[in-house]
């Protein structure tokens, strides 16, 4: 959520801002400028006329000691109260329409982000050369296939189209790649945690994927007493919301997590020719990283997690390339994404393997996530980070292509290579 004081204090920021994400939002600004005036004022009626209550009130007392009638009393008493009411209903519709459009609005951009999507994105870094074959390569979707290590076809029985079986070295390859992030990311400091694959309603919205994303979830049927929930689409949807309403000490920043889980995506499916396989799907694995920070330890925070990312996939052997994304290109809730991008040799271009994003105190302002500064007492919202490190569901089919060799068989990364205990999958 936006700081509603620098709404007030510099609305063109805004609009001019979330223009370069491709929202007009001018009319919006305005409106909640009225909003807000408004609910100010009906605050301070409403409490005006409380003290007024109280003061006429403790007439009663008096009153009945003199032996004055105090039926205009209660009368006046009643009128107050009639008052409040009505000043209380208007204030809830005021707050409402206030609400929506304070959490419809996007995180701004940083200011040294460009304007516009995908067209505009900034490639940073390079590392590594495309793999070269001196015989025909084949695609992973085969490779997969005649190795054993997915079974596309009855993935597709089981749950429909955009689901796969691992199976054999294929499980157990995607159980090494987990391994190998999580052990990563344990050396570098961070907590392992394991969160609940259903969430609560608010854990999407202090992330910042609702109300306007809430379509995009799988909602699970639940009794009409039992709260609503939904299969979480990433774990930064759980980790952004562990320390939400909370007020931490700020020597306990940054706080650093990561979570293996399962992912659930309603938006998955085969969108062009070349996406096949499991390059996208409903359900895949990732391992998330999320930092809660104080404001001036955010920018470190966030090259920390970049580099982490660009590590874990340098650790594979891969050609890849950091790219540092357009405004418009970054999601609703963050101000700044870098994505690590690989190349699968049978598709055109580069793939996003891991987005690194900075939410600033967008979504801390969401969930009331807090610090309390040491020398002055003073309370201010956390900044929250988070990165993918990584997700499965490109780096297996770009490992298997990448690795292949011409009978066939494909290398195993050394990094892998104690997990699997095999230097190479062949055929069984």
């Amino acid at each position: 959520m936006l700081d509603i004081k620098l709404i007030k204090e510099n609305p063109q920021y805004v609009i001019d801002g979330l223009a370069k994400k491709g929202k007009d939002v001018e009319k919006d600004v305005q409106r909640v400028l009225e909003l807000d005036k408004t609910r100010r004022d009906l605050i301070g009626k409403s409490e005006a006329i409380k003290a007024e209550q109280n003061k006429t009130n403790k007439l009663i007392p008096v009153y009945k000691k003199e032996g004055k009638d105090v039926n205009e009393i209660f009368a006046k008493m009643k009128e107050l109260s009639a008052e409040v009411k009505t000043i209380e209903d208007e204030l809830k519709q005021v707050e409402a329409e206030y609400t929506s459009i304070m959490l419809s609005f996007p995180n701004l951009p940083d200011d040294d982000l460009v304007g516009g999507g995908k067209e505009n994105n900034q490639p940073l870094y390079y590392f590594g050369e495309p793999r070269k074959f001196d015989f025909e390569p084949k695609n992973h979707v085969d490779l997969c296939t005649s190795l054993g290590l997915i079974d596309y076809q009855r993935g597709v029985k089981l749950s429909g189209n955009g689901f796969w079986i691992y199976r054999g070295m294929g499980a157990r390859l995607e159980w090494a790649l987990l391994n190998y992030f999580i052990d990563t990311h344990l050396s570098n400091g961070f907590e392992l945690v394991l969160v609940p694959h259903m969430l609560g309603y608010e854990c999407g919205l202090a992330a910042g994927q609702f109300p306007k994303f809430e379509d995009e979830v799988y909602w699970l049927d639940v009794a009409e007493d039992e709260r609503r929930r939904f299969m979480l689409p990433t774990a930064e949807t759980a980790l952004v919301s562990l320390h939400r309403d909370e007020i931490l000490k700020e020597s306990e920043l940054p706080r650093k997590y990561i979570s293996y889980t399962p992912c659930f995506r309603r938006e998955a499916g085969s969108y062009r020719a070349d996406e096949r396989g499991m390059v996208r799907g409903h359900q895949f694995n990732k391992v998330e990283m999320v930092q809660y920070t104080t404001p001036e330890g955010s920018d470190a925070a966030f090259e920390e997690l970049v580099h982490n990312a660009e590590n874990l996939v340098k650790g594979l052997g891969f050609h890849f390339r950091t790219v540092k994304l357009a405004a418009a290109d970054c999601s609703a809730s963050m101000a700044r994404t870098y994505d690590i991008e690989i190349q699968i040799p049978s598709m055109n271009g580069y793939k996003e393997v891991s987005s690194v994003s900075n939410a600033r105190d967008y979504q801390a302002r969401r969930g009331s996530i807090r610090f309390k500064r040491e020398d002055t007492g003073k309370i201010e919202f956390c900044h929250t980070l988070n990165g993918s490190g990584l997700a499965t569901s490109r780096i297996l089919p770009a490992l298997v292509e990448q690795n292949q060799n011409a009978d066939g068989s494909v290398n195993v990364p050394d990094v892998l290579k104690k997990y699997l205990g095999v230097d190479k999958i062949e055929k069984i």
